[in-house]
């Protein structure tokens, strides 16, 4: 059974810094990119990052780029996303999502095939 958690969001004062995890489980980790969407309260899901098998390529969407850093360990099947210099507008709900990205376009993935169950993140003013 294929399973994606994700852990570490939090209440931050703006400025401030989290970590979110995810763990996944029930397929080869190492073969496939991976992908942080967030959902902002009232809005549809947006592509964060992404990352791809092997940690040479990474996405940011404008708004999070020189705050976030995606990154993963394949040996621990781990996936993380680093967020600094938080901002009340970083307020959503954020998950982990195994996801084909096309590296030459970086348009966002039209299918998630995976999701966890998302972690809150609430960044105050």
């Amino acid at each position: 059974e294929v399973q994606v958690v994700e852990s570490g969001g939090g209440m931050v004062q703006s400025g401030g810094s989290l970590r979110l995890s995810c763990v996944a489980s029930g397929f080869t980790f190492s073969n496939y990119d991976m992908t942080w969407v967030r959902q902002a309260p009232g809005k549809g899901f947006a592509w964060v990052s992404g990352i791809d098998s092997s940690s040479t390529k990474t996405y940011y969407v404008d708004s999070v780029k020189g705050r976030f850093t995606i990154s993963r360990d394949n040996a621990k099947n781990m996936l993380y996303l680093q967020m600094n210099s938080l901002k009340p507008e970083d307020t959503a709900l954020y998950y982990c999502a195994r996801a084909r990205v096309d590296w030459a376009t970086l348009n966002p993935p039209t299918f998630y095939d995976y999701w966890g169950q998302g972690t809150q993140v609430t960044v105050s003013s």
